[in-house]
């Protein structure tokens, strides 16, 4: 598959027959389920959307039954700012519903399969973006990250998945999970790309209230010689697989071999970053979900009265991991509990927040696992505890508000690739990328 960057080099005629080459290979591999189907939109470069990005006149579902028929009457600001720099969306790729879950098993769809192994999965939400760039059936993807769900599934698929800072990428247009966490980002086949399309899709948004209103590029600074200092974090990785300390250790000795600097810092257990997740998501998602009804929003599902109705639509229209996060979120904010839960959770929030301030204090980047493993296979997160404890490594840079990247490190013995991630102070994407560029090139994954 070519990249984004040769892409932008070919001619109207050129861009015209690759997509209808690209189209043919989407319906060859269609058994992979990446994509939900294949609409263009505009004459540029074909880029693929996860299913939860507005794209005016298409069908948007969040990969739920209560949205199916729905049409989008705007296009989202990302979509605005691509189709600006010469990109077209081209097709609606898998997503676990509503962005709630790690596998992409949620979806109204289906599940998605992993390009390296039929009976592993892509990781989620953003799994079917993932595994059509990973199996070469896009150029590139945007996905949304709301605890991890850009970073875990690039890493699974073997590509290069970047969570922005929170703000820098404008919402409007995105189908909220939890407002506080959510960003959109780019999944691609290399960093340079994952800069490029951050780089169009960032920026200011007068729509958009938590918008940070920061223009500044990142293509025209790339800079993989620039000498970081880089911590990594012993003890933290206790717990993960053989495959992902071996990936660990050969990331750090790439690192040292490009002339980083790398120190030991420590973060707190991660049990407590799973904590304030999961109250804080949860109990966003059921604020951001109570508008789904049947009569403001969703397919109706006509009961006996309103009431009835009311609970008809919902039980009907949403599958059983969205109502297991409604319920947990109804839950930590009842008269009673909102104190024990969701107010010790916001305070841990800020600590976690604290106590990144203080290992960057004196480092650019910090070096973390992506997920635990390699990709699951199908089944093996069937237990819902399972599955949130996937996500152990990624949140807390989401409760932070900072950025990450995810860039594939090797394979292990059967194949599969090993992702880790690479985290920055906020507003720090040159960085980011500047660190993540020169460990691509070490490691020279393929």
């Amino acid at each position: 598959m070519i990249t984004l960057k040769e892409a932008l080099q070919l001619s109207k005629e050129e861009l015209a027959n690759f997509k209808e080459e690209l189209k043919t290979k989407i319906e060859a591999n269609s058994d992979i389920n990446a994509y939900i189907d294949v609409k263009d939109f505009g004459e540029g470069i074909p880029i693929a959307i996860k299913d939860n990005i507005q794209v005016k006149d298409w069908s948007v579902t969040s990969a739920s039954n209560i949205l199916q028929g729905y049409i989008a009457p705007y296009n989202a600001t990302v979509i605005n700012k691509m189709l600006d720099a010469g990109l077209s969306p081209f097709g609606r790729t898998n997503m676990d519903e509503f962005a709630m879950g790690s596998t992409t098993e949620s979806s109204f769809y289906g599940k998605t399969l992993n390009p390296h192994a039929s009976d592993r999965v892509p990781g989620g939400s953003s799994g079917g973006s993932a595994a059509a760039v990973g199996a070469g059936l896009a150029i590139a993807a945007l996905g949304s990250d709301t605890g991890g769900s850009i970073r875990q599934p690039a890493a699974y698929c073997g590509i290069v998945g970047m969570k922005p800072t929170y703000g820098r990428v404008s919402r409007y247009g995105l189908g909220a999970y939890a407002s506080s966490l959510d960003q959109i980002g780019p999944m691609t086949q290399n960093v340079e790309d994952a800069a490029i399309l951050y780089d169009i899709i960032s920026g200011s948004d007068e729509k958009d209230s938590t918008n940070a209103k920061m223009d500044d590029k990142v293509v025209p600074n790339l800079n993989p010689t620039r000498k970081l200092k880089v911590a990594v974090l012993p003890k933290y990785i206790e717990n993960a697989s053989a495959d992902i300390k071996n990936a660990y250790k050969l990331a750090i000795e790439s690192l040292k071999a490009a002339g980083h600097e790398i120190v030991e810092r420590e973060l707190m257990d991660a049990k407590y970053d799973i904590s304030a997740y999961y109250i804080t998501a949860t109990a966003e998602a059921t604020t951001n979900l109570a508008r789904y009804d049947g009569i403001r929003y969703g397919n109706r599902v006509d009961g006996k009265n309103l009431e009835d109705t009311f609970i008809q639509t919902r039980s009907q229209g949403f599958g059983d991991e969205v109502k297991r996060r409604i319920l947990l979120g109804n839950f930590v904010l009842s008269s009673g509990y909102y104190e024990a839960y969701y107010v010790k959770a916001q305070k841990t929030r800020h600590l976690i927040k604290e106590e990144y301030e203080r290992i960057f204090e004196d480092v650019d980047l910090i070096l973390s696992p992506v997920a635990p493993t390699v990709a699951p296979k199908f089944g093996e997160l069937a237990n819902p505890m399972e599955m949130y404890l996937s996500d152990i490594y990624t949140i807390s840079v989401n409760l932070a508000g900072l950025p990450a990247l995810s860039l594939p490190i090797m394979k292990n013995g059967e194949g599969m690739p090993v992702g880790l991630q690479l985290i920055a102070k906020p507003y720090n994407e040159q960085t980011l990328f500047d660190g993540a560029l020169s460990l691509e090139k070490e490691v020279d994954y393929k």
